[in-house]
């Protein structure tokens, strides 16, 4: 294969919106402006296999911005048993940090229409059930804190998933643009029926550069300023939800260290606010020692992280495929892409759903860390609270 990329602006002096360029049948993966939105698939295939066709693309365009050029975008699943899912798309239209809009074309592709095309008005029927069943999630959660409290395991994530059901096909442009006007400093993405809106930063490689922002620890927000800074400072002082996002900081931190020249971290967790809910995270900033780990082996390293998974892994995850009653797919997992040098971006796969093939059945999925001192209903409560953002995508009339 062959690629080559150049700025928008030799071809086209307009803008182009990159949730109007994916519409609801191509991919995306944006934040705060800046990532990507393709159509068309060149390849696709596990990760391995498409990491070598992509290292074999002749890039016919030097000097590109990072992030510019061809790539392979997609899943890594939860459970690492099944294979990833990637694809080198056909055309990508990228926005840089620098605010550069640029395209990459492979092969013969043509740039498709820009004009801006909007979702058309709707209206649905929807039927929401519960996928696992609350008391089977409830069993589970008393489960692993009773491995926590007999000193199993520190740590193991529990989740549940919701299932919404449309008379008509769900229109996956109208929920990126609801997800866009209430998360855009989340990861929102979509790929082949897989949508939503992380906060979570898995792991980013600009050039020498690696960051991580995990997340662990949840408080509702309400939406009045007063109440939800006290349900922050609670957080902060929660022992439970301090423990639970200690755990992670240092599996991130061990994991990625041995490739860094130096790796910082915040001495204290801040609080991260997204519509919904608020969080507790660290984030990490380091220097790649040479030779750079590739930033999908360091995603795969990481993934499922203790905020997904729990601790010690194999026991964690044992757990859950013994007590939670369903298949997490992509859920928990991470999504993302990267380049032919290495870099990238992956969020970890939460606050989503994925979508049948019709687009008339979406399953939504949330989870909490469970320790000893966790409390099984309210842990279904911050559920219901994560829950939230997929859901009033979906069904907003």
């Amino acid at each position: 294969m062959k690629a080559r990329s150049f700025p928008l602006s030799q071809i086209t002096d307009q803008t182009v919106d990159l949730n109007d360029f994916a519409r609801g049948d191509g991919l995306l993966f944006v934040r705060d402006g800046v990532g990507f939105a393709a159509r068309g698939v060149s390849a696709r295939g596990d990760a391995r296999h498409i990491r070598e066709m992509l290292a074999n693309i002749d890039h016919e365009t030097l000097d590109c911005p990072i992030g510019v050029g061809p790539i392979m975008f997609g899943a890594i699943p939860f459970d690492s048993s099944h294979e990833s899912d990637f694809v080198i798309p056909s055309v990508t239209i990228c926005k840089t940090q620098s605010g550069e809009t640029w395209v990459t074309l492979i092969d013969d592709a043509q740039v498709p229409d820009l004009s801006s095309n909007p979702p058309k008005p709707s209206h649905a029927s929807f039927n929401v059930h519960e996928g696992v069943s609350v008391d089977t999630y409830l069993s589970a959660v008393d489960a692993a804190r009773k491995a926590v409290q007999q000193g199993d395991i520190t740590k193991a994530v529990i989740a549940r998933d919701v299932i919404v059901e449309s008379n008509i096909p769900i229109d996956v442009h109208s929920v990126l643009l609801r997800l866009r006007a209430s998360f855009g400093s989340s990861y929102r993405f979509s790929f082949d029926g897989f949508i939503g809106a992380s906060p979570e930063l898995l792991v980013s490689i600009y050039g020498d550069e690696i960051s991580s922002h995990p997340l662990a620890g949840t408080t509702p927000r309400t939406g009045d300023p007063e109440t939800d800074a006290s349900l922050a400072k609670k957080l902060l002082a929660s022992t439970k939800n301090q423990v639970e996002h200690r755990v992670v900081i240092d599996m991130v931190h061990d994991t990625l260290l041995p490739h860094c020249s130096y790796l910082d971290w915040e001495a204290q967790p801040s609080i991260v606010q997204v519509a919904n809910v608020q969080h507790l995270g660290t984030r990490l900033i380091g220097k790649l020692s040479q030779p750079h780990i590739h930033v999908l082996d360091a995603a795969m390293a990481l993934s499922p992280t203790p905020a997904l998974g729990g601790f010690p892994r194999g026991k964690a995850l044992a757990l859950i495929a013994n007590n939670e009653g369903m298949s997490r797919d992509k859920y928990g997992g991470a999504i993302g892409w990267c380049d032919q040098q290495g870099n990238g971006v992956f969020a970890v796969a939460i606050r989503c759903a994925q979508l049948n093939e019709t687009r008339t059945i979406a399953r939504l999925f949330a989870g909490g860390g469970i320790v000893a001192d966790s409390e099984p209903l309210d842990e279904l409560t911050e559920t219901q609270a994560k829950l939230q953002a997929m859901l009033a995508a979906i069904v907003r009339p």
